[in-house]
């Protein structure tokens, strides 16, 4: 469709936060350096990781909780080291179909939930089942690219 994409991800290890009763900002920006001091060498091997895209944000209806995550790299998927940050863990994402919508510009949690009820009437009216109490929100450039930035808004199809 022109307004949304169905997409299928694999099976992948993603290096997560929660960041708790903070407003989604503030938890993106603590959620952002634990993890980055992870990739940095805060883990088991003292293994710096490079850096990758997205960095999703899992949004629950009516929660504070807000879970940040990096992807792990593909060299590193097999065995990630261990977090030596008792709040950052490695999790394994099952494959699943995942309807997504683009945008550009600096993506606010008030853009991004903006998009994820555009992206949520879109699927209702298209008659396209989705889990509707949760979304992820995806950024894929560093605060310091100004022009053609890529963000998305993920809905998990039932």
């Amino acid at each position: 469709a022109k307004d949304y994409e169905l997409r299928q991800y694999e099976t992948a290890k993603w290096v997560s936060t929660v960041i708790r009763g903070e407003s989604q900002k503030e938890a993106m920006r603590q959620g952002f350096w634990k993890l980055f001091h992870y990739i940095q060498g805060k883990n088991e091997r003292e293994m710096k990781i490079d850096m990758t895209v997205p960095v999703t944000c899992l949004v629950k209806s009516g929660c504070t909780d807000f879970k940040i995550s990096f992807f792990v790299p593909f060299e590193h998927q097999d065995s990630p080291p261990q977090p030596l940050d008792s709040d950052v863990f490695v999790e394994e994402r099952k494959a699943a179909a995942i309807f997504v919508r683009s945008f550009g510009g600096f993506a606010s949690p008030e853009k991004y939930a903006e998009e994820a009820e555009v992206l949520a009437r879109t699927l209702r009216n298209r008659g396209q089942p989705f889990h509707e109490d949760f979304f992820y929100t995806a950024g894929y450039d560093s605060p310091f690219k100004l022009f053609n930035r890529h963000n998305e808004v993920w809905y998990f199809k039932k």
